[in-house]
């Protein structure tokens, strides 16, 4: 899986966010200095979390961004989908959606495995899980096998 810069910001934004107080708003600003994001570029990403109902925000100069529900109840999932859309995507089109003939007929299946295996892992880490740095453990032990640490 390839994670666009995109999706790398709105996973730490949101992150930055679960990991302050609840009780008052976040800037632009200060989120974007904090994991440094390009501020252009994080309140665009601020803006689609906010349609899809991740964060809500208050302008004004006591303004800012909060979380809009709960860091426990917020999956990495969720967030990546908010930006980029399906987790797996084939063409444009959601593995479910494509057809196969012949000796390729198979790679649906290919595809369609991919994706329960990321949702294995992006669905199961909350944004509290990383910002209190404990994560599940079949997350860590993921990361200890050896294939993890390879590049192919």
């Amino acid at each position: 899986m390839h994670v666009t810069a995109k999706a790398d910001y709105a996973v730490r934004a949101v992150i930055e966010l679960a990991s302050g107080s609840r009780d008052s708003p976040r800037k632009v600003d200060e989120l974007a200095k904090a994991q440094s994001i390009p501020v252009s570029f994080l309140e665009n990403i601020l803006t689609q979390l906010r349609s899809a109902g991740l964060v809500r925000s208050q302008r004004g100069p006591e303004g800012g961004y909060w979380l809009a529900k709960p860091p426990e109840e917020v999956n990495l999932a969720q967030v990546i989908r908010a930006v980029e859309g399906p987790l797996v995507g084939v063409r444009g089109l959601r593995p479910e959606e494509v057809a196969y003939e012949g000796s390729a007929e198979s790679l649906r299946q290919v595809w369609l495995a991919l994706r329960a295996n990321l949702r294995k892992v992006l669905e199961h880490v909350t944004l509290a899980d990383v910002a209190s740095g404990k994560l599940p453990k079949e997350i860590i032990a993921l990361t200890k096998q050896e294939e993890a640490w390879t590049t192919r």
